[in-house]
C-alpha cells in the first residue's frame, strides 16, 4: 500500500503536466463532449440550462410558494438560499454521473495505446464545469438584482470550486476504474445521488434538525461545498473560519484521490480486455 501511495504521489506531478501539455486536446474532446450530448436535439446545448432551471423553478415553488418557506436566512428570501446550492449540486451530480462513464463510452480511445486514459474523467467534469459557469453568472445577477453586490467574498467561489474539482477527480478515477468491470455501479451511482440530493441541505436549513443529528449531515463532503457558495453569496465567511470542516474536506478528498488514483492506475492495463 505504502507503494502504491509513493507511485501516487510521484505520479501526480506528472498528470499535471501531462494536462497542461495536452491542454489543446482536453478543449477539443470536451467540445466535442458537449456537441454529442446535445447535438440530436432540436434545442441543442439549450438543454442543458432548460432542464435544471425548470427543476430549480420547481423546488423554488414548492417550497418557497406551497410550503411557504419564503425565508431561510434572516431576511434572505428562500430563491437566494436556494440556487446557490442547486447550481453546486447540480455540477456535482453531474460530474459524478458522467465521470464514471468516462471510460465505457471512449471504448475506442481506451483502445488506442497512445492515448492517455486519465484525461477522460477529467474531460467529463470540464465538461460539467463549463455548464455550471453559465449557471454561475446567473446566480450573480440574480443576487445583484436583490441588492447583493460582488465583494472580495466573491473570490472564494474559485476555492471552492477547485475544491469541488479535486473530490470529483477522485471520485471519478475511481468509479470510472471500476465501471467496466462492474456495470451494476451505475445503479449505486444513482441512488447515492438521489440521497445525496435530499440528505444534502440544499432545500432546507441544517439548523432545523435536531444537534446531534447535524454531524451527520456536515460528514457528507457535498455539504462543505454547498454551504461554502452559500458563505460566499450570503453569510460572507471565509473559509478559514470554518477550520474544522475544512480540515476533515481536505483530509475526506486526499483520501479519496489517493484511493481513486491507485485504484484507476491497478486497472488501467486491463481496461481494454473488458471494453
Amino acid at each position: 500500500m505504502k507503494k502504491n501511495k509513493n507511485l501516487v504521489f510521484r505520479g501526480f506531478p506528472d498528470f499535471v503536466k501531462g494536462l497542461i501539455f495536452n491542454r489543446r486536446l482536453v478543449s477539443q474532446l470536451v467540445e466535442k463532449d458537449i456537441r454529442e450530448e446535445y447535438l440530436g436535439s432540436f434545442l441543442g446545448i439549450l438543454w442543458a440550462f432548460i432542464q435544471p432551471l425548470f427543476f430549480i423553478m420547481a423546488i423554488w415553488f414548492v417550497f418557497a410558494i406551497g410550503l411557504r418557506g419564503a425565508r431561510m436566512s434572516g431576511d434572505v428570501p428562500f430563491l437566494l438560499y436556494l440556487i446557490p446550492g442547486m447550481v453546486m449540486w447540480l455540477f456535482f451530480s453531474n460530474s459524478l454521473n458522467n465521470g464514471a462513464n468516462s471510460i465505457v463510452k471512449n471504448s475506442y480511445l481506451v483502445k488506442q495505446m497512445v492515448f492517455r486514459v486519465s484525461l477522460l474523467p477529467v474531460v467529463k467534469i470540464i465538461s460539467s464545469m463549463t455548464v455550471h459557469f453559465f449557471f454561475l453568472v446567473m446566480v450573480l445577477v440574480v443576487f445583484a438584482a436583490h441588492g447583493f453586490f460582488p465583494d472580495l467574498y466573491y473570490l472564494q467561489l474559485i476555492y471552492y470550486l477547485g475544491a469541488a474539482f479535486f473530490l470529483l477527480l477522485g471520485i471519478t478515477f475511481f468509479t470510472s476504474a471500476v465501471l467496466p468491470f462492474f456495470r451494476d455501479l451505475n445503479q449505486v451511482i444513482q441512488i447515492v445521488v438521489r440521497l445525496g440530493f435530499w440528505f444534502t441541505p440544499i432545500f432546507w436549513n441544517i439548523d432545523k434538525i435536531p444537534h446531534k443529528y447535524q454531524i451527520l449531515v456536515k460528514a457528507n463532503p457535498a455539504y462543505y461545498l454547498v454551504m461554502g457558495y452559500r458563505d460566499c453569496l450570503i453569510y460572507k465567511v471565509w473559509f478559514w473560519e470554518r477550520p474544522l470542516l475544512s480540515a476533515y474536506f481536505w483530509f475526506f478528498a486526499l483520501v479519496v484521490f489517493l484511493l481513486g488514483a491507485i485504484v484507476f492506475r491497478r486497472t488501467k492495463p486491463h481496461f481494454a480486455d473488458v471494453l
